[in-house]
This record gives structure tokens, C-alpha cells and sequence, in this order.
């Protein structure tokens, strides 16, 4: 083994107990409340935005596929990889901040139209992402493997440990889902929206301040990347080391 691939051993076990950890009061007081704000959002809302999430990710997963290349060698060592990923990752985290500023600056429709064009630049990175650690994203299972990651980065802290034993035990996790591409169908959709939702809700809020909302808005999209950027070099590092059969 390398020094590298020593120095991710550590890092991987140090996020390790970080996603594993219980949730702080901080956690407990916030989930309270976004319990208490859905329970007031009608059902007949839930189910629209719900299926316009669904549908929304569907089309990336299905799509992306064909706009994605791979740009790394499948014979790469992890350190490249690593380095190619936080080269693509500074291009995703400026469009997105760019993007931010622009809804941001426009308004409350403007800032209603920022949720489906950043969960689609969120959508695009993971599956270049997935490409740059060697996974065939023309292989359904890894797309539900993609998803699987996205679900982690913006998960419920309550349910972090869940989610995140999700992806490490993954060769188990994908005998859940039927053998063919409509497993994606069998996700809890209603779950991963109003998580991903309550993840960037308050924040999202403030974009549409009249005179805030570009600042916040270039901020907030840059920083949602940067998370998930994080989440993602960690579970594709994990799969990475998995198939070379060494022990995390």
C-alpha cells in the first residue's frame, strides 16, 4: 500500500465517525421544527413536489450517462483520481455559485427556479464524479449507487448512520433492488425530497431577500457543492479500495 492510499485509510476513518455519530441537540431542535413546518405543508403539496423531484433526478440519471466522459485512465492511481476530482469540482462549485447569484439577484421566481437547475448541476458532478473513480455510469446499479451517494450528502443527520451504511455495505445494499432499471422506482422518493429539502430550505429562504439574494445565493450554492463534494470523494474512494478487496 502506498503513503497515499495510508494518508486515505486515516481520512476514511476519521469520516467514518463523523457520519456515524449521533445527532447533537443542535440536530434534535432543527428536526423538530421541519417536522412540525411539513406536518402544516398539505399532502397534495408533498406529493407534487415530490414527484417533480423524482422526476427531475430520473431524467439526470437516465440522461447524464450520455454526457459524460470519462476523463481519467481506468489504470490511474487513487492520488490522480483524487486530483481530478478536485480539479472538476472548483469548475462545479463556480457554475454554481454563478447560477446562485443569477437566481438569486431576480427574485422570488428566479430564486424558485435556482432548486431544479442546482439539483441538476449536483446531479451532473456526482455522475462525473462516479466516471473520474472508474464506475460505469451506463450501469444502473451504479446510477443507484450515485443516487445512494446524493442521499447521504443531503441526509437527515438522524438518519446519517443509515444512509451511510448504506454505501459501505453496498455489494448487500444493491441485492435490495430488483434486477432491472426500474429499481429506481422502489426509493422512497417522499423521504429523499423532504430531507434534501430541509437541508437547504432556510438558506434557499433568505436567497429570495430583495438586496441578499445574489450574495446568498452564490454563497450557499458554492458551499452545498463543496459538501457534497466531500461526501462524494469519500464513497467513491471507499468503493475504490472495496474492489481492490482491502479492508477499511
Amino acid at each position: 500500500m502506498s503513503t497515499y492510499e495510508q494518508k486515505v485509510f486515516e481520512e476514511l476513518k476519521n469520516w467514518e465517525i463523523e457520519m456515524t455519530k449521533r445527532p447533537t441537540l443542535w440536530n434534535k431542535a432543527a428536526k423538530s421544527i421541519q417536522t412540525k413546518i411539513n406536518e402544516k405543508i398539505p399532502q397534495k403539496v408533498h406529493d407534487v413536489i415530490t414527484t417533480s423531484m423524482k422526476q427531475m433526478i430520473k431524467a439526470t440519471l437516465l440522461g447524464s450517462e450520455y454526457t459524460t466522459k470519462r476523463t481519467t485512465q481506468m489504470s490511474a492511481e487513487l492520488h490522480e483520481r483524487d486530483e481530478k476530482l478536485m480539479e472538476r469540482l472548483a469548475f462545479y462549485k463556480k457554475t454554481a455559485a454563478v447560477e446562485g447569484a443569477g437566481t438569486g439577484a431576480g427574485g422570488i421566481l428566479l430564486g424558485l427556479a435556482d432548486f431544479p437547475l442546482l439539483l441538476g448541476i449536483k446531479m451532473k458532478f456526482l455522475f462525473e464524479a462516479a466516471s473520474i473513480y472508474g464506475l460505469d455510469v451506463k450501469d444502473y446499479k451504479e446510477r443507484i449507487f450515485i443516487l445512494h451517494v446524493f442521499r447521504l450528502a443531503f441526509s437527515d443527520p438522524h438518519k446519517r448512520k443509515e444512509a451511510f451504511e448504506k454505501i459501505v455495505f453496498w455489494k448487500e445494499t444493491i441485492h435490495e433492488f430488483p434486477e432491472h432499471p426500474g429499481a429506481i422506482d422502489t426509493i422512497n422518493w417522499q423521504e429523499l425530497q423532504q430531507d434534501y429539502r430541509d437541508h437547504i430550505d432556510l438558506i434557499k429562504m433568505l436567497q429570495m431577500v430583495p438586496g441578499l439574494g445574489a450574495v446568498v445565493g452564490a454563497y450557499a450554492n458554492y458551499h452545498f457543492l463543496e459538501d457534497l463534494g466531500e461526501v462524494a470523494q469519500n464513497c467513491f474512494r471507499w468503493r475504490v479500495l472495496m474492489e481492490q478487496n482491502r479492508d477499511i
